[in-house]
């Protein structure tokens, strides 16, 4: 018996010898597989064919009736890129830029689950991971290709060099000059689709920008942090449905107060396309927190601590006469005014502004149309500033439909509102309303009601006897003792 099981052990061993000989034989270019990129899936499948030995033996002494795997069912690729393991330095003493750039375009030339929207290849959820290293880089960060998605780069810290281009951007998602496909499929009506920048530090050395996403579809900024920009920190040009949210945009890294505020130039984020969103977003330091050229887009959770208006900055420009579309809810202007052109569609609501922070409607064509603008809180320093002021500078609105300013509080600045109640008690025939305080626009009132209440035995007759330049008068047929009470709208009533 013993020397049955001594023959049986001998033989397993050379069929084990056999096996691992066919197999390194059937792994071409080894070496070569190692060295150019993929060491990864070369140990991924060492480590599978080490599995599928240690089920064969121990299936030697318990036979069963399903045969093992073979090494290529086990086998997938991991679609995880670790930008160390093609030479990129953590600590970010050299240069990685050829280190960062091989695993992106290995993840973007990597195996496909299908495609997303047409002509855009599914990646499947590829990573490029960061393994939070420090990298330096001197070029921006393209992908080599278009037509790809479902793609992510995340955990880590991006720096540029001192001779990084100083209009580059340190992510750059839009078309490299002569990119191809690939393969043979149709040209995609967008560069890319669901790519996601997560957990980032981006610092562009005062040379260019953080991100760029030129036309690209459902694009995601998340958890990102991004300084010393000349240009923007992040730029969105044509496509639509990039989201920004949970990230951190400053040229310079400040907390309030920084006594060179006056220079501080440069954009957090500009947004030329339609669609997007930025959600809980700090802008700590820029000439402009956001400037807007692309309609329907909405801010929600935005807090602006920028160069301060007095000092020539502007928190959110709305650069887009005609047609705005624009939301702005629960927000935070800090010092930072909103500007909005000629405005179509626009509601503000929810949001807190600090320190003299307002908004300014600018005429451009004078056009102002469909704007809500409500339920906000103003501070001010009593320096007479207006919560809503007119822009008049270049034409005089002359198109103004559906702008209601109402259930507004301030405190240390002027109320400005569109529909303003007022009461008087007094004797006599007439009284007198002058709303022009409160109102926004001049000589503007569409709408009146009025009640005249009084405990004289007589009944006067009254009526509504002038509105003009912003003023009510109520006359009575004889003298007498009354409240009166106005209110007025620069709406049509409905």
């Amino acid at each position: 018996m013993a020397k049955a099981s001594l023959i049986w052990s001998m033989l397993l061993g050379m069929s084990c010898f056999i096996v691992i000989g066919i197999y390194c034989e059937n792994l071409p270019h080894a070496r070569t597989i190692i060295s150019g990129g993929n060491y990864h899936e070369a140990i991924h499948r060492l480590q599978a064919f080490k599995t599928s030995l240690t089920r064969h033996n121990s299936l030697s002494s318990a036979p069963s009736s399903s045969p093992s795997p073979l090494p290529s069912q086990v086998v997938k690729n991991p679609r995880v890129y670790h930008v160390t393991a093609y030479g990129a330095d953590p600590t970010g003493n050299s240069d990685s830029t050829e280190a960062l750039l091989a695993a992106i375009a290995d993840a973007t030339k990597g195996p496909s689950e299908g495609y997303l929207l047409e002509g855009i290849r599914d990646l499947g959820g590829a990573q490029i991971n960061l393994e939070g290293g420090n990298y330096m880089i001197s070029q921006p960060l393209q992908l080599p290709v278009v037509g790809v998605g479902n793609l992510m780069i995340h955990g880590g810290t991006i720096r540029a060099s001192n001779n990084f281009p100083a209009d580059g951007y340190i992510i750059d998602l839009s078309k490299p000059p002569n990119a191809n496909r690939g393969d043979h499929t149709p040209s995609p009506s967008y560069n890319f689709e669901y790519i996601t920048l997560k957990d980032l530090l981006l610092d562009s050395n005062f040379r260019g920008g953080g991100i760029s996403v030129i036309n690209s579809l459902r694009t995601s900024i998340d958890n990102c942090y991004i300084t010393h920009f000349t240009t923007n920190g992040i730029l969105v040009r044509s496509g639509h449905e990039t989201y920004i949210r949970n990230s951190f945009l400053g040229q310079h890294i400040t907390a309030g107060g920084d006594r060179n505020e006056r220079n501080f130039s440069g954009t957090g984020i500009t947004l030329q396309g339609n669609d997007n969103a930025v959600t809980d977003v700090v802008i700590f330091s820029a000439a402009i927190g956001i400037i807007v050229t692309g309609q329907a887009n909405t801010f929600s959770g935005v807090h602006c601590y920028n160069k301060a208006t007095g000092f020539g900055g502007t928190g959110i420009y709305l650069k887009l006469p005609g047609l705005t579309q624009t939301r702005i809810v629960n927000s935070y202007m800090d010092y930072t005014s909103i500007v909005a052109e000629d405005p179509v569609q626009l509601h503000i609501s929810s949001s807190f502004f600090l320190g003299d922070a307002n908004i300014v409607l600018k005429s451009v064509n004078g056009v102002v149309n469909g704007v809500s603008i409500v339920d906000n809180m103003f501070s001010g320093s009593n320096q007479g500033v207006e919560i809503v002021r007119l822009d008049q500078s270049n034409s005089p609105f002359h198109q103004i439909d559906q702008v209601f300013v109402d259930r507004n509080i301030a405190r240390g600045m002027n109320l400005k509102t569109t529909i303003a109640k007022m009461s008087m008690q007094g004797n006599g025939t007439s009284w007198s309303f002058d709303f022009n305080n409160i109102l926004l626009f001049r000589n503007l009132i569409k709408n009146v009601q009025y009640s005249l209440g009084s405990a004289s035995r007589a009944f006067p007759n009254h009526a509504l006897r002038n509105v003009s330049d912003n003023r009510v008068m109520i006359e009575t047929n004889e003298v007498v003792t009354a409240e009166v009470f106005v209110m007025v709208d620069q709406n049509v009533a409905s």
